[in-house]
């Protein structure tokens, strides 16, 4: 729906309702839509997702090329970071065009800020460039930056980097045994990982494959898996890893849910026994 439907929708609220209230909340939400701060934080998402919405694309796809999703990552990083030190001035630019286009009031910068239909008190004195600048725009971006940083650090990319050396993607083209095999002898390998990618580069059965899924259950079925038994454990760790990471997360965030405000005081021993039929809730309906 557009903001100009939006509006539209509100003021035929505003103008035919019988309840007082709802033409109140029809018009705050119209003076919200129509505000600076609104249009400036709809231009910072527009930035933001339009930076990663490409690396969330390609995450997402069954046959994921993990080596390029985390170059994908460090890019879309660095345009992250760029766009905080260096593109304020063409980022402001293009709001306050868009504010002028369509007669929304800019504010000066160097007037102090004052919320939208809120009090002044429950701000400190803060001149709207500050504001702008660096509590919204400066602050948003390194959050995101952050958030990037935490869940694909150095040492998660390096393992879904090794993960991806056993990725079948035209004929084992990732496959780097010093990556991924580091202290090789320590684990009893050998020379097991030559021999498993030089057999299935070689048997055309195993040159269509997409993912790494694929290729275990195609060892099993051609009985490979009885000659690389080490490597197939290897590969079962790889397949398990994301799904056990995911359930864990899962895990914390249903815990928001049950240890809301009004069970905040909930011991770990009744926090478990609540955890266990909510998370389980599929299996306990049956």
């Amino acid at each position: 729906m557009h903001v100009s439907t939006t509006i539209e929708v509100l003021e035929k609220i505003g103008l035919s309702s019988e309840c007082v209230d709802d033409r109140a909340k029809a018009q705050i939400a119209i003076d919200h839509l129509e505000s600076f701060d609104f249009i400036f934080i709809i231009h910072l998402m527009k930035v933001i997702f339009g930076y990663t919405s490409d690396l969330g694309q390609t995450l997402q796809r069954r046959e994921r090329d993990i080596v390029n999703a985390m170059t994908l990552v460090d890019l879309t990083k660095d345009c992250l970071q760029i766009m905080r030190d260096d593109r304020w001035s063409n980022f402001f630019d293009t709001v306050s065009d868009f504010c002028v286009k369509h007669n929304i009031e800019v504010p000066n910068m160097n007037d102090f800020y004052a919320p939208p239909r809120r009090s002044r008190r429950f701000l400190g004195k803060v001149i709207n460039r500050h504001r702008y600048r660096l509590d919204m725009f400066m602050s948003v971006i390194y959050k995101q930056h952050q958030e990037l940083e935490s869940r694909f650090d150095e040492k998660s990319t390096e393992l879904l980097k090794c993960m991806a050396c056993l990725s079948p993607t035209n004929l084992f083209a990732y496959f780097n045994k010093k990556k991924l095999f580091s202290g090789v002898e320590k684990i009893g390998l050998g020379f097991q990982p030559d021999l498993f990618i030089k057999d299935l580069r070689n048997d055309p059965r195993f040159h269509h494959l997409k993912n790494i899924g694929e290729v275990l259950v195609k060892l099993i079925e051609t009985n490979k898996h009885l000659s690389y038994s080490h490597v197939c454990l290897l590969l079962k760790f790889i397949l398990i890893l994301p799904v056990a990471t995911t359930s864990v997360e899962r895990v914390f965030s249903s815990m928001t849910f049950v240890k809301n405000k009004s069970r905040n005081k909930l011991g770990d021993k009744l926090l478990n026994y609540c955890l266990i039929p909510f998370i389980n809730r599929d299996f306990l309906y049956k």
